[in-house]
């Protein structure tokens, strides 16, 4: 036992008091004939029932013998000894009385950080309400900065949610605070910066084409010049070309033939504005037939006429198919007169002035009276008239009689269209029936200087417009005689019309 209270004592301070304990326990378990008595001590003992009786003092960590008494010949000794035995118990207590305050302090700082994490985490300090469960997965994140928006104020637009302040705009980069923007894509724009870089202008008055009811942009658009302009500007009266199409600008003026037509001035570099200015290229077409061995040997007369004067003479012929509801060119078969345009007129402003007529009585020769074309159209579309109308003289003079429309007009037009691409692309089609026809073509635009690119670029747009025809007899017609031209020729289409009255299959 005696072990055990010594370990209890393990503070260094006391280390010689441990020894004078251990000194005074070792007297006290010595035999009683070692402790200062004789041989006699033995026997008093004996005589007594054993041994003297021996007491418990302390608790369980500190256990003691109580000392015999001592003979009052040496009261300093006992008295020595009764002082040590004291401060030993004193010491004992004290290192007790540290240890539970050590484990009180501990036991009240594993309180406060519980409380602590509890209010930090939230959660309730009642047992029976459960706390809220964490998902990140049904967070939130901003598309701007891919950070969690958590439970904050967030827009969502565009299937995807953002900061107020991280929805910006592409442009500017400054966030969208306004109930309405526009989308490029997947990118947000405030409407005034969306529309600079973004939002079409109009080609005609160039002001930003408006939105439609739904909020839309809506425009016009030419298939072939990509000319883009306002609805509106289809029933403002607002001139578009006779040649190209195109609506007349605000900053470009058209010039008025003075029949209903406008030309632009692209156009009117080129225009043929009277019949003594259309000899050379009606004989030019001329010789491309003959290239082509569809020598025609009776001289028709050519005239280049007004509008007005074109309606009365279509009304005069008795047969004949017409391109409504503009027709530009006739092959006359009966005899008229015509008045034609005998000056060319001058430009008065944004209008011609000057011009001089003069009517002719066309008289009947041959199957073929004449041949009229309007005035004051470019270059390769008045040749292209002519080679269409010139066609129908050939077939007229050559026998091809009661012919379909559709096949009529629909070879007249392949005549028209590979003029047109022998001029624009020389030597584009080879072949027998078309390399002289080239090669002709070829020295006639020498001697003019070549094309320029506005005037290549306007025989590109007719012949977009011959193969893009919707009407039954020119554009369904054309499509088919091609066809077989380009798989049979021109010779042997010519000779499978004459034949069966049908294109070849």
């Amino acid at each position: 036992m005696a072990p055990s209270a010594v370990n209890n004592l393990s503070h260094p301070c006391i280390s010689e008091k441990k020894s004078g304990w251990m000194k005074w326990l070792s007297r006290i378990f010595r035999s009683g004939p070692n402790r200062g008595g004789g041989g006699s001590g033995s026997d008093s003992g004996s005589s007594s029932g054993g041994r003297l009786p021996q007491q418990l003092i302390g608790d369980q960590e500190n256990i003691f013998w109580r000392a015999p008494a001592r003979s009052t010949d040496d009261p300093s000794r006992a008295h020595k000894e009764k002082e040590e035995l004291d401060h030993t118990i004193a010491l004992s207590l004290a290192e007790d009385l540290k240890k539970r305050n050590r484990y009180r302090r501990r036991t009240e700082n594993d309180e406060a950080i519980s409380r602590e994490l509890q209010d930090k985490m939230n959660l309730s300090p009642y047992p029976s309400v459960a706390p809220p469960q964490f998902h990140p997965g049904n967070y939130r994140y901003c598309s701007g900065c891919n950070r969690a928006i958590g439970y904050g104020n967030y827009l969502g637009c565009m299937g995807t949610y953002f900061h107020p302040g991280c929805f910006c705009c592409r442009s500017c980069g400054c966030p969208i605070t306004e109930h309405e923007f526009s989308l490029s894509g997947k990118h947000p724009y405030h409407k005034s910066c969306f529309k600079e870089p973004t939002h079409p202008r109009c080609e005609v008055c160039h002001q930003f084409i408006p939105t439609n009811r739904v909020g839309l942009i809506e425009y016009r658009c030419h298939p072939f010049w990509s000319q883009k302009y306002c609805p509106s500007h289809e029933h403002d009266n607002t001139a578009r070309c006779c040649s190209c199409e195109r609506l007349e600008s605000w900053n470009a003026r058209y010039i008025s033939l003075g029949d209903g037509r406008s030309l632009c001035l692209e156009c009117m570099e080129s225009a043929i504005m009277d019949t003594g200015d259309c000899q050379p290229l009606y004989h030019s077409i001329r010789d491309y037939y003959e290239g082509m061995n569809m020598r025609i040997d009776q001289q028709i007369p050519m005239l280049l006429v007004e509008r007005q004067a074109l309606n009365e003479a279509i009304v005069g012929e008795k047969h004949g198919f017409h391109h409504m509801p503009e027709t530009r060119g006739l092959c006359l078969s009966e005899e008229q007169t015509v008045t034609s345009i005998l000056k060319r007129p001058k430009i008065g402003g944004h209008r011609l002035v000057g011009m001089r007529t003069q009517p002719q009585k066309l008289i009947r020769r041959c199957d073929v009276t004449a041949i009229l074309v309007l005035y004051g159209l470019p270059r390769l579309l008045t040749g292209s008239i002519l080679a269409h109308e010139l066609m129908h003289g050939w077939l007229r003079l050559k026998g091809y009689r009661n012919l379909n429309p559709e096949v009529e007009e629909g070879i007249c037009q392949v005549l028209s269209y590979m003029w047109l691409e022998s001029e624009v692309m020389p030597g584009f089609r080879s072949g027998p029936s078309t390399s002289a026809a080239s090669s002709s073509s070829s020295s006639s635009s020498s001697k003019k200087g070549g094309r320029s690119f506005a005037e290549k670029k306007l025989g590109e747009f007719f012949m977009h417009q011959i193969a893009n025809d919707a009407s039954t007899s020119y554009g369904d017609g054309f499509r088919t005689a091609n066809a077989a031209v380009n798989k049979y020729g021109l010779r042997r289409t010519l000779d499978h019309i004459h034949m069966t009255g049908s294109f070849p299959v």
